[in-house]
């Protein structure tokens, strides 16, 4: 099995090491894994591709490229250029540093990379870490993740998804903010939504006068409905969500039929 790695933490980030464990894992002694990341932090840049400016590639070593882009960007150079002779056969995105869950898909860049690999055909996997107090301070924050991540994608790899001449599914994984040993099993679930506003900003004036505003996120220890992401994960489990690019509402164009 030939699988490529991407993120939106950058190249350098240890995220992407434990990815890079899970990957080996999965593809076993005679298989390949190729890692084609953003050459710096894209966090937050969602699906976006670099539409309008070219991006530099830089080979790093036999399996691994640099892009000076998104992870969007990073998947598409993959498969049309770097991959376009020999393509793989799966994409993960991750390991997040922090949830994806609830709100937080909406402006992923993990969730674009793997968004991506699903608009080119290939089954696609996004995982994301939960951070929290019992392992923002561990010196192994990724370890939840690291030792169930595997399983988890082989045991959805093996399962019988129906076909749709629709949008590809990609998975949308977060583990929970505990150790490892403190997973409490798996949930399937929807998305859900945190009740407070996501993101907020904070002003902040620099020695020479000028006006800056950093964006900042809510509170992440709160749980979204009952029955969904993020409630799940803090609940300590780790949450599967399958999920399509089509943000089309079906409820919504049922209930505008006689416009028509």
């Amino acid at each position: 099995m030939r699988i490529l790695l991407t993120n939106d933490d950058g190249i350098n980030a240890p995220g992407l090491e434990a990815l890079a464990h899970i990957a080996h894992e999965i593809a076993g002694a005679c298989g390949e894994v190729w890692i084609v990341a953003p050459a710096f932090e894209q966090s937050g840049v969602g699906h976006c591709i670099s539409y309008t400016n070219p991006v530099m590639i830089t080979k790093l070593s036999k399996h691994k490229w640099s892009v000076r882009g998104t992870p969007a960007d990073c998947v598409i150079a993959a498969l049309h250029d770097i991959l376009k002779d020999s393509p793989p056969d799966l994409v993960l995105s991750g390991v997040n540093r922090g949830n994806n869950s609830a709100e937080n898909a909406l402006y992923s860049g993990t969730l674009g990379g793997a968004m991506e690999g699903a608009l080119q055909g290939l089954p696609s996997f996004a995982l994301s870490q939960f951070y929290g107090p019992a392992i923002s301070e561990s010196t192994t924050p990724f370890e939840a993740a690291e030792q169930h991540g595997a399983n988890v994608i082989r045991r959805l790899l093996a399962c019988d998804v129906p076909k749709s001449n629709s949008y590809s599914i990609f998975y949308n994984i977060n583990f929970p903010p505990v150790r490892a040993t403190h997973v409490q099993g798996v949930r399937v679930v929807p998305q859900g939504l945190r009740p407070n506003k996501p993101f907020h900003v904070e002003p902040l004036k620099s020695p020479n006068g000028r006006r800056f505003l950093w964006i900042k996120g809510s509170n992440q220890q709160v749980p979204s409905q009952p029955g969904t992401d993020a409630s799940a994960n803090l609940e300590g489990f780790i949450s599967v969500t399958p999920m399509r690019a089509n943000l089309t509402d079906y409820d919504v164009v049922r209930s505008l039929k006689d416009l028509q």
